[in-house]
C-alpha cells in the first residue's frame, strides 16, 4: 500500500501556494505525463520534449524519494486505428519518463481522445462491445511494454452510448488480464450518477473492484444554467471545489471492496487554488488517511 496522494499540476502559483502541503502531506504524487512534455510541431511531428515542469517534478522524486503514478488523458486507449507514429512518439516518451519517475503504474481515462487525427480536450464515449473493449484492452497492452501495471479509469461523460449501468461490465472486459488495473474516480461516478439520473453506488458495486489500483477523490460544481437552450443544469468534473460529502460516504463504503488497492489521490486543478484552500486541501488529505487507516483496522 502506498497510501494518500496528491495531483501535482503544472502551474507555478498551484506548487508556490501549496508548498508546503506537497512537502509534508502526500506519501506519494500523481502527475499527467503529457503536460510534461513541449509538443512537437503538428504539421512535422517530431519527439516529444521534456518541459521545465518535469524537471521540477524530477528534482521533487529526487528530493524526497516518494513513489510516482502515472495518470494521462491523451493517450487515446480508445481509438479504433491509432496513428502510429503519434503513439510510437508517445511511448518513447513516457518509456523515458518511466525512468526518471519509476512510474508504480500507468492510467489513461477512459475513451477517445484523437479521432481521424484530431486531438480532442477531453475524451469521447465508448460504443460498449465486445470489439471495443478489445480496442482499449490491444491499447493497454501497449502500455505495458513500458509501465508493467497499466490501466483506466472511469471517465465522466456528458452523454452515453448505451446504459451508464452497463459500463462496469464494460470495464470488467477490458481489464480481463494480467497487470491490468482500475482507477476508480469516486467524483466521476457521482458527478455521472447525479447527471444520468442513476444510483451511484449501484454503478460501483457492479465494478471489477478486485482490480482497483487506485482511488481519485476529487470536488467539482454545477454549470451555467446558460451553457444550454434548456436551461438544465449539469455536474461538471471540474476539480475545482473540496470532495463533496456523497464522494466521502462512497469512499468509506467502497473500501474494504478493493483488496488490490495501493493508492488514493486527492485531485485539484491548476487556477482553483488561492491562500483560502492551502489548508483545507490539507485537512481533506488527513481525512483520507484517516479513513484508509480506521478501514485497515477493521
Amino acid at each position: 500500500m502506498i497510501g494518500v496522494g496528491l495531483t501535482l499540476q503544472p502551474e507555478d502559483a498551484y506548487l508556490d501556494l501549496l508548498a508546503g502541503v506537497i512537502r509534508e502531506e502526500p506519501d506519494y504524487y500523481e502527475v499527467a505525463p503529457e503536460t510534461l512534455w513541449r509538443a512537437p510541431d503538428p504539421e512535422t511531428g517530431g519527439e516529444l520534449r521534456p518541459n521545465g515542469f518535469h524537471a521540477r517534478f524530477a528534482a521533487l522524486r529526487a528530493r524526497t524519494q516518494r513513489p510516482f503514478v502515472a495518470h494521462g488523458v491523451g493517450f487515446s486507449v480508445g481509438s479504433v486505428a491509432p496513428e502510429r507514429a503519434r503513439r510510437a512518439r508517445w511511448l518513447a516518451r513516457i518509456e523515458d519518463d518511466a525512468r526518471v519517475f519509476g512510474f508504480e503504474w500507468y492510467t489513461d481515462h477512459l475513451g477517445a481522445t484523437v479521432l481521424d487525427g484530431r486531438e480532442l480536450l477531453l475524451p469521447l464515449p465508448l460504443a460498449m462491445t465486445a470489439a471495443m473493449a478489445g480496442v482499449v484492452r490491444a491499447s493497454l497492452v501497449e502500455l505495458q511494454t513500458v509501465v508493467p501495471l497499466a490501466g483506466v479509469e472511469n471517465s465522466v461523460f456528458y452523454f452515453h452510448l448505451g446504459d451508464p449501468l452497463d459500463e462496469p461490465a464494460f470495464l470488467g472486459r477490458i481489464l480481463d488480464g494480467p497487470g491490468l488495473v482500475l482507477l476508480l474516480d469516486l467524483h466521476n461516478v457521482h458527478t455521472s450518477a447525479v447527471n444520468a439520473g442513476f444510483e451511484a453506488w449501484e454503478y460501483v458495486r457492479r465494478l471489477p473492484l478486485e482490480k482497483v489500483i487506485e482511488i481519485h477523490l476529487a470536488g467539482g460544481t454545477q454549470s451555467d444554467p446558460a451553457w444550454l437552450h434548456s436551461g438544465k443544469v449539469l455536474r461538471l468534473d471540474s476539480h475545482d471545489h473540496a470532495v463533496p460529502q456523497e464522494v466521502w460516504g462512497l469512499f468509506e463504503r467502497v473500501l474494504p471492496l478493493c483488496p488490490g488497492l495501493r493508492g488514493v489521490t486527492l485531485e485539484r486543478m491548476e487556477g482553483t487554488v488561492g491562500e483560502a484552500d492551502v489548508e483545507p486541501i490539507r485537512a481533506e488529505l488527513r481525512r483520507a488517511r484517516r479513513i484508509l487507516e480506521l478501514a485497515r483496522a477493521r
